[in-house]
This record gives structure tokens, sequence and C-alpha cells, in this order.
């Protein structure tokens, strides 16, 4: 969410909202998105989508990023920290700008 500047860190809920929103209207592509939640944002309140499953973390969102990732995932981070970690289980890791190009086709 940080990579969008539209005042996200105020309402974090519903910058959450809008981001499993944009997820779920992406079609065409034979895949499934994982959005981990952490904090304030896990109050989003969010219409259930086939494609996208939504984990609320016990704890650090980048923990439970980390954990859930592997060599079947592409994890979506500006995070360098974040980046190494999952990159550590196998995962493909890349930045922000690629997400949001989706939403932009």
């Amino acid at each position: 969410m940080g990579s969008r500047p539209d005042g996200w860190w105020r309402d974090r809920a519903g910058a959450a909202a809008r981001l499993h929103g944009d997820l779920s209207r992406l079609t065409g592509l034979d895949t499934e998105f994982v959005l981990v939640l952490e904090g304030a944002a896990k109050a989003a309140k969010l219409t259930p989508a086939a494609t996208v499953k939504v984990v609320l973390a016990p704890g650090s969102g980048d923990d439970t990023i980390a954990a859930l990732a592997s060599e079947e995932t592409v994890v979506v981070t500006a995070d360098r920290e974040l980046r190494r970690r999952c990159e550590q289980h196998g995962a493909q890791v890349v930045g922000p700008g690629w997400l949001l190009r989706l939403f932009e086709g």
C-alpha cells in the first residue's frame, strides 16, 4: 500500500479494502492473490473474492509474508529486508510497480 501516495497511512483499513478490490478485479490471470493484513488494516470490510485469499497476520505482516514465501510464490514488496527473506525461501520478488501496471492494464 505504501507505493501509492493516496493517504493510506491515515486509513489503513480503507487502503486495504481498496487494494483488495483492485486485486479482485484483475481478470484473465491464472493466479490466486494472497493479501496479508496486519494491525489496523485487519479491520477492513472486504467482499469475498474467489481470486484473493486474505490472511490476517497474528503479528508482523512481514513475518507472515516471509513464512508464506516459497518457490511457487511471487511476492510484491519494495522492502529490501522482506525481499531478502522471501528470496531465501525461493520466492520471486517484484516491486510494487509490477502490480500497479497490472491495475492499469
